[in-house]
């Protein structure tokens, strides 16, 4: 095996992995506080990217403006989709939140189908992010070097605000017990909107840099994107936000590997991540960093 080569694919899966995990970290704050599984969450992510998209191009906003734009607006449908469609069941069957999540995923779809019709769109990628740097030999695009670091760097803002602030003491704190926490005089529902409001901001992010990773966008992108970013979320360990993070590299890395190394399994590298999954659950039900919901949360 040529460890030249190993390495390379070693930043490219790290880089993708990336993506993954900040996608599924908007999955795992969510089902740790309300137990629902947010299919929306992935078309939210499509919804980033084609906010910075639409900003770039209409109004020539430079790419950190536009990412910011992106993170705003897409933090601003997380909670709008809290407000309209899901508070409204807060105590209804958990099924009907899943049939809601599911039918909010294809409002999205069809409402970016319909502004922006279905044919992919060209993401103008700053020529920084194109850049090649030379290490050890090892060929690699600034941007491949940056999204890892990004991640690594939000993870542990996030972590932060959870376990320092107010906010993320709340947060933790209705992840146990709504009921308990209004009786307290916290206002859960805006409590709820935060969680919301982070997952879907982080999940435009991993939209933009998959933008510009693979230069084009579409309105049907956060399907498959998303079911991955879930599946790492369940790999991981849902409900931990380490464990989302370890997951989304995981499946990222698995996925990169096995298309450079086994080149006649390329057409099956989306199926190696449920494989994967799978396998990983049989042996670990909870996930690689599964918690016990009954005494810690996140």
């Amino acid at each position: 095996m040529d460890l030249t080569l190993f390495l390379q694919q070693l930043i490219n899966g790290l880089s993708l992995g990336s993506m993954y995990a900040l996608i599924a970290v908007g999955y795992t704050m969510v089902y740790g506080v309300l137990r629902l599984i947010n299919f929306a969450h992935g078309d939210i992510m499509m919804v980033g990217a084609y906010i910075a998209l639409f900003g770039m191009l209409n109004f020539q906003i430079p790419f950190l403006g536009a990412l910011f734009l992106a993170m705003i607006f897409a933090a601003c449908v997380g909670i709008a989709t809290d407000k309209i469609a899901y508070k409204p069941l807060r105590n209804a069957p958990k099924i009907s939140l899943l049939i809601t999540a599911i039918g909010i995923s294809f409002l999205l779809q069809n409402l970016f189908n319909m502004f922006f019709t279905s044919t992919p769109k060209a993401f103008p990628v700053p020529s920084i992010f194109e850049e090649n740097i030379i290490f050890f030999n090892i060929s690699i695009t600034f941007g491949s070097l940056l999204v890892p670091i990004i991640t690594f760097i939000i993870l542990l803002v996030l972590l932060f605000i959870l376990h320092k602030s107010k906010y993320g003491i709340a947060i933790r704190a209705l992840a146990f017990d709504i009921q308990t926490v209004n009786l307290m005089g916290i206002n859960a529902n805006r409590i709820i909107a935060i969680v919301f409001a982070l997952g879907s901001s982080l999940a435009a992010v991993g939209g933009v840099f998959w933008a510009t990773t693979y230069y084009s966008i579409e309105p049907s992108m956060g399907t498959l994107i998303g079911l991955k970013a879930f599946a790492a979320a369940v790999l991981g360990g849902i409900g931990s936000i380490v464990g989302a993070v370890l997951g989304g590299l995981i499946i990222g890395l698995t996925e990169v590997i096995v298309v450079a190394f086994f080149p006649d399994l390329s057409g099956f590298k989306d199926a190696f991540a449920f494989i994967f999954l799978v396998f990983i659950l049989i042996f670990k039900p909870t996930g690689i960093l599964g918690i016990n919901f009954e005494k810690s949360r996140f």
